[in-house]
Formats: structure tokens, C-alpha cells, sequence
């Protein structure tokens, strides 16, 4: 199994002394995956993604993307898994079973995603905005519940603490407590395990779970938060534009710049209770 973290030798420079030492790296590597469905008699393969990740539960990073971009709409859509390291990367060949029919547009949908993006195969602006569904959650959180959530995913974050850069997503219950946490170098990659992960352990529907975002909320995850039901974000860092317009249209609770006992309510400010 390919490891999260890398060992390097680096020189690092403190004022005018240099020293060789030890460094931790996040691991960066390629993620193919490829999807097999049809009937018996006419069973299809073809490539869907290749994304840069941090090795560890790609399953979950693989059924997550499948759910989050509307190629399938349950988990048990899938019939089972099968994961090939090779020397250029890893392959995970999702099979679905004979009656599933994939959302892939007439099989010209693919998708390259790097550590920074995670919508980069989008064929077309209105893409961007389908299979999402307006929130009715009815779920509420308290500003001081709020307020911890950062910490409390903080002391988590065991890759972050070896390497200083990766990311992390959790699933929050309204009691404020930790229900799933993934890193990954890539933050809609760390959004897709979260997905996956509760996708298999069947905790859905999500609409009554909090996601924290350990930096910024761009529209991806905005668009993938929405198409897994939670109606509930709240970022480290600060939203785009785009992100508080879907939230918007989407009508859920958008929240940024959580740190430091305080935070911004950029959308839904309904669901938070003073």
C-alpha cells in the first residue's frame, strides 16, 4: 500500500547556520479510475478520472467522486472494487451491476483533476449546476458549537501535523462532535472520501450533519456538499464568489473565516442559533 507521507533529507537555513536534516512530505500520486457497466452482454470499460491524491482510502475517494459528480445516485449501484498499483500510479476499476445506468452524457464525460482542481473535465458551464436540489434541512447549530469545530478537527489531523500541507474535511453531527474526518492533498479530494466514507457506511441522508472545510470554499465543494445533501458548510478560509451564489440558489448555510472565535455567515443564517 502506497504510504501517505514521504521521508526527504532536506538543508534548512536558520538565520546564517545551515544544517542537513530530516523533512516529511504529503505524498502527491496519480488516481485512475475506471468504470465497467452494461449488461452481461455488452459490458463497457472506459476511464472516468485520473486525480492527484494522497494515498489512503481511495475506495472511499473513488465511489465519493462517482456520487458527488452524479455518475451514480447510491452506493450499492457499485458491485465491487478491484485496486491495481502500476508503476505510473493506481487504477481502481469500479464495476457496476448490470441494471445501473451511469450519468456519464453520452460517454463523453472525463474528468482530469489535480491537487487544485476538482472540476477540471467539465465539458460546459451548465455542468456545473445540475443534479443539485434546492435544501428543505431543518438542521440548526449553536455559534458556541460552532466555534469549536476548527479545534476539534485540529488535534485530528495527524498528516497535517507530520507535513504542514494537506488538507482535511469532517462531518460534524449537530451535537458538534466528529462523525467522519479524511486529509488529502487535494481538498475535493478530501470532500470525496468524506462522501464515500458515509456513502458505505450507509449515513445517508447527510442533511443533518455539519462538513468543515480546513481552507477555503470554492464552488466545487459547494457542488459536491449539495449533491451529498449536507446543507451546512463552514470553511477556515474564505468562500468564493461562486460558492455563496450556488449556497445561495441552493439555500444552504455558508460560513467562512471560522477561526479564532469568530466566523462570517455569508448564506443561511437561519440554521444558526445565537
Amino acid at each position: 500500500m502506497n504510504k501517505p507521507v514521504i521521508h526527504t533529507r532536506i538543508r534548512k537555513v536558520d538565520r546564517q547556520e545551515m544544517l542537513d536534516t530530516d523533512d516529511i512530505l504529503a505524498a502527491e500520486e496519480p488516481l485512475e479510475i475506471r468504470l465497467i457497466h452494461g449488461p452481461t452482454h455488452n459490458r463497457r470499460q472506459q476511464s472516468i478520472s485520473v486525480t492527484m491524491r494522497t494515498p489512503g482510502n481511495d475506495e472511499d475517494l473513488a465511489a465519493g467522486f462517482l456520487f458527488s459528480e452524479g455518475i451514480i445516485q447510491q452506493y450499492n449501484a457499485i458491485a465491487h472494487m478491484k485496486t491495481e498499483e502500476t508503476s505510473a500510479g493506481t487504477i481502481i476499476t469500479i464495476s457496476l451491476k448490470e441494471n445501473i445506468l451511469p450519468q456519464l452524457n453520452g460517454s463523453q464525460r472525463n474528468f482530469t483533476a489535480t491537487a487544485a482542481c476538482g472540476v477540471c473535465g467539465k465539458q460546459d458551464i451548465s455542468s456545473i449546476h445540475t443534479g443539485v436540489s434546492v435544501s428543505n434541512a431543518s438542521l440548526q447549530a449553536h455559534t458556541t458549537t460552532i466555534l469549536k469545530m476548527p479545534e476539534s478537527l485540529r488535534v485530528q489531523q495527524s498528516l497535517f501535523d507530520s507535513t504542514g500541507g494537506i488538507h482535511a474535511a469532517a462531518l460534524f453531527n449537530q451535537q458538534g462532535e466528529i462523525v467522519l474526518m479524511q486529509e488529502d492533498i487535494g481538498r475535493h479530494n478530501a470532500v470525496d472520501k468524506i462522501i464515500g466514507a458515509a456513502l458505505r457506511t450507509d449515513r445517508y441522508p447527510l442533511q443533518q450533519y455539519m462538513l468543515l472545510l480546513s481552507g477555503r470554499a470554492g464552488f466545487e465543494l459547494i457542488q459536491k456538499a449539495a449533491m451529498a445533501g449536507i446543507a451546512f458548510i463552514a470553511a477556515v478560509g474564505a468562500p468564493s464568489s461562486m460558492a455563496v451564489q450556488m449556497a445561495t440558489a441552493w439555500n444552504m448555510t455558508l460560513i467562512g473565516f471560522l477561526r479564532e472565535n469568530r466566523f462570517n455567515i455569508y448564506t443561511g443564517a437561519h440554521r444558526v442559533k445565537i
